[in-house]
């Protein structure tokens, strides 16, 4: 298989499973809550449980890094976190620019996939640069 289709396959299969944790724990939350912020709450524990899997699971089998040490881990989860909630600006950008250009739900839902695919080659691309190399100092930020 050549590496970039490894990459796409293994990326896929890394987001499956955060995404599959994140809707899950959602889920719980709801079944256990159902009071008056029970969905932003669900979204906020969701997004607290998939993002930590999904940083682990690519750094080490999408991009094969160690960190230098714990302080460094969290550096670099920051700035990860950081290029997330941009891709995401981007994804959902792009799903609402679909919305108001065609007023479909089809289209909204056709630019969301758009968005998602590019947000995430865009944070693919970001992480490779800029989160899991060797380039940041364990001193950085």
């Amino acid at each position: 298989m050549k590496q970039a289709a490894r990459i796409a396959l293994l990326y896929a299969v890394v987001s499956a499973i955060a995404t599959a944790a994140n809707i899950g724990c959602q889920a719980l939350v709801i079944w256990a809550y159902q009071g008056p912020h029970a969905v932003p709450l669900s979204v906020l524990a969701g997004t607290a449980t998939g993002l930590p899997i999904k940083y682990v699971l690519e750094k080490r089998h999408i991009f094969g890094f160690e960190a230098e040490s714990l302080a460094h881990d969290g550096r670099l989860f920051f700035v990860y976190t950081f290029f997330g909630v941009f891709t995401t600006a981007l994804f959902w950008g792009i799903e609402f620019a679909f919305h108001l250009a065609f007023g479909t739900d089809a289209m909204r839902y056709l630019g969301g996939a758009i968005g998602l695919t590019v947000g995430a080659i865009v944070k693919y691309q970001l992480d490779k640069r800029y989160v899991f190399t060797r380039r940041l100092p364990a001193g950085a930020m």
